[in-house]
């Protein structure tokens, strides 16, 4: 079985790219299932429904989120949504943190967590993580883990080797070159990177973003625009046991 996960979708330009190219590329490589992170798919940051409409319109089969969840008020009626999620390690909010896909002759689960090391003091995303493995009924398991420090998305790749099918880093839009399988079951990659446009600052307009570092004094920024670019890993797995056993990058200009 082949999972596509798609990087950070950033604002309106990335939603559209990801229109216009998510059904062919599902095509060429045969997809089955899609998850693509739009925490950042609306304008300005976090999630609206228009967003989320048009993530699924594009082929998306769930959609997780991250440190921006709640950027947005309409947030709050997007997850009940229940293949919408926000990160699990969220204490006492709204929605789900993790959703079960059944294809019949087998099922898969998403779990989304956020890190906490140089984010938001959530609740500690590994015991979360060990709670929830308890309650999830299949082996075939793909974990979103939204988070800034490399060390702790390697740490909980280490943490979740040979229990999950796959451990994908989300959050820094730019895609590491470190796809492996650890504890030969587990597909993991540092971050996906990001879909929107690629002459940017992870997302935004380069002049303000560079400003902002330059000066820094408070610079409003904007969206960058196209041309646009999409970042993604293509997890091949044996749905019998969830071992993963193919991961590799995709980028599509």
């Amino acid at each position: 079985m082949k999972l596509l996960h798609i990087g950070d979708v950033v604002g309106a330009a990335g939603s559209r790219f990801l229109q216009e190219h998510l059904p062919a590329i599902k095509r060429t490589h045969k997809i089955d299932m899609i998850v693509v992170n739009g925490e950042n798919s609306a304008q300005g940051n976090g999630i609206t429904k228009h967003s989320m409409e048009q993530i699924f319109s594009a082929g998306a089969d769930v959609i997780t989120t991250g440190n921006h969840c709640f950027k947005r008020r309409e947030a709050m009626a997007i997850y009940e949504n229940p293949v919408v999620l926000r990160p699990a390690n969220y204490p006492g909010c709204p929605g789900h943190g993790v959703c079960t896909i059944d294809f019949g002759p087998c099922q898969v689960a998403v779990l989304n967590l956020s890190g906490t090391a140089y984010l938001d003091p959530l609740d500690n995303p590994f015991t979360i993580a060990e709670q929830l493995l308890e309650e999830i009924d299949t082996p075939n398991i793909l974990v979103d883990f939204h988070a800034e420090a490399t060390a702790e998305k390697k740490a909980m790749g280490y943490f979740l080797a040979g229990r999950v099918t796959a451990v994908v880093g989300t959050h820094t839009h730019v895609q590491t070159a470190d796809e492996t399988i650890l504890s030969e079951h587990t597909g993991y990659i540092t971050d996906v990177g990001m879909t929107g446009p690629e002459e940017s600052i992870l997302g935004v307009a380069v002049q303000p973003a560079m400003d902002r570092f330059r000066f820094h004094y408070p610079t409003r920024f904007t969206e960058g625009s196209d041309p646009c670019f999409l970042n993604g890993v293509i997890v091949t797995f044996d749905e019998k046991c969830g071992k993963c056993t193919k991961i590799e990058r995709l980028i599509v200009r």
